[in-house]
């Protein structure tokens, strides 16, 4: 029997000289020393990092506590770590498939058939153990574990990008609501403001010393800003709502105490540009699936090659149950196989077309992810070095405003200017205020931005980089 199975394992050995090359993707691609915006970084110490919680940077234990909601109850977040475990699934049997497979086998057949012209019946009982194992020769069982492996690295890094995406769409949604709420209470102070002065000017219309356009103008000014308090009533309301959905809670099952305030801008340390494609998730995940397209042009390789099995099987065969494990009932075998493919009309050629122009496709996704993720975290940079600007503007600008309006006012008390002049002081200040907290909004907006598409967690930088 060994003899027999020499010829088929002698020439599987013999191929196994033409063994497929592995494909390996190409190497990373070279970052830039330093980022073209790295002015705009925050002035921190060179041994800050950024903690995996990114969000405590703004220190705000309210926004904490909904972080950690989020984890727990975000609908989209519990789907994919479900296709995670999918993918993890898949590599386990990817593992299993180059070990050995036992199976044990139990039978009982009674048949009757003609002899000497009578019909015999017998009885046939049989238990059997069986082992088959496919040598992988050419890497194709190999290959297709890299490429399970690497889809699972994948579906990882694709929850852990969701993740940070989720984590940085709450947290802008949270200080949208809190500048809503910023806005709301200077909406409302100035509503009381505008109360009091609407009141003197009726005073003072009752006295003759102003017109009744005073008091029509002071009316409308008054109502205008209750519009608008209205209006910023409703926006926090609906990123009320958001923040609810976002922690898998149904709208107005949220409780949010106002706060009326904005928090502070976090410092940000600088970072080396060579780090961050080994912090950004979905680089992480691009370069995942790369190196699951090349493994597959490796698995579609070997299909050009004869699989090699080897089996073995050992058991009992007898007419009784009571008498079948013994010496003389005992069976066995040992077998080798070799299948070669000879013709499929071209499938495999196709398949290993299809298996390059995937790999060559994956590539050039990842090359583009890269050079996205540098151009994000550059208009992130612009865009807080702008906005630090602007925001510098908008504080001297309401400053300004503010005194003109306290100036305007006395001189209408003294009856040396018409409402008119207090009108558009109030307009102005209104406007102001307004734009300083929408001015800090997107200068907050900017650094979550930045913390997101630096992959949510920074480390220390090098010294000198």
């Amino acid at each position: 029997m060994l003899k027999t199975c020499l010829p088929p394992l002698t020439l599987s050995l013999l191929l196994a000289g033409c063994a497929v090359t592995a494909q390996h993707p190409p190497a990373e691609p070279a970052p830039p020393a330093a980022f073209a915006g790295s002015a705009a970084w925050q002035r921190v110490a060179p041994e800050a990092a950024v903690p995996e919680a990114w969000w405590t940077l703004f220190h705000d234990p309210v926004l904490d506590a909904l972080q950690a909601r989020l984890r727990a109850g975000n609908q989209t977040l519990a789907a994919s770590l479900a296709q995670l475990t999918s993918a993890r699934a898949v590599l386990a049997a990817a593992d299993t498939a180059i070990f050995p497979t036992l199976s044990l086998g139990a039978g009982s057949s009674r048949g009757a058939a003609p002899s000497n012209g009578k019909r015999n019946t017998s009885t046939t009982d049989s238990l059997t153990a069986t082992a088959a194992w496919e040598i992988d020769l050419w890497g194709r069982l190999s290959e297709a574990v890299k490429v399970a492996g690497a889809n699972v690295r994948a579906s990882e890094a694709d929850l852990a990008a969701l993740t940070l995406s989720a984590q940085a769409t709450l947290t802008q949604t949270y200080l949208s609501l809190r500048a809503a709420e910023a806005q709301q209470a200077v909406l409302e102070r100035s509503v009381a403001a505008d109360q009091r002065v609407l009141e003197l000017t009726q005073a003072r219309f009752a006295s003759g010393v102003v017109a009744q356009t005073d008091v029509l103008q002071a009316r409308t000014q008054l109502r205008t800003v209750q519009a608008q308090l209205g209006e910023a009533r409703a926006q926090r309301a609906q990123l009320a709502h958001a923040l609810a959905t976002l922690v898998g809670q149904l709208p107005g099952q949220l409780d949010l105490p106002a706060t009326g305030q904005l928090p502070e801008l976090p410092l940000v340390p600088a970072l080396v540009p060579s780090t961050l494609l080994a912090q950004r998730p979905d680089l992480t995940a691009a370069r995942a699936r790369q190196v699951a397209a090349y493994a597959q042009v490796g698995v579609a390789d070997a299909a050009f090659f004869p699989s090699v099995t080897l089996s073995a099987s050992d058991g009992y065969r007898g007419a009784s149950w009571s008498q079948l494990v013994s010496a003389p009932n005992l069976v066995w075998s040992l077998g080798a196989a070799v299948t070669a493919p000879l013709f499929d009309g071209g499938q495999r050629r196709l398949a290993s077309t299809q298996a390059r122009a995937a790999a060559e496709a994956a590539t050039a996704t990842y090359r583009q992810a890269v050079l996205t993720a540098f151009q994000e975290v550059e208009d992130n940079l612009v865009l807080l070095a702008e906005t630090g600007a602007e925001v510098a503007l908008q504080r001297d600008a309401l400053e300004a405003a503010q005194r003109n309006l306290e100036l305007v006012l006395a001189q209408y008390r003294a009856g040396t200017v018409s409402y008119l002049n207090v009108s558009t002081a109030q307009t102005a200040a209104l406007s102001a205020e307004a734009s300083l907290l929408s001015s800090r909004n997107r200068q907050l907006a900017a650094a979550t931005l930045l913390l997101k598409n630096l992959g949510g967690r920074v480390a220390p930088a090098a010294a000198g980089g």
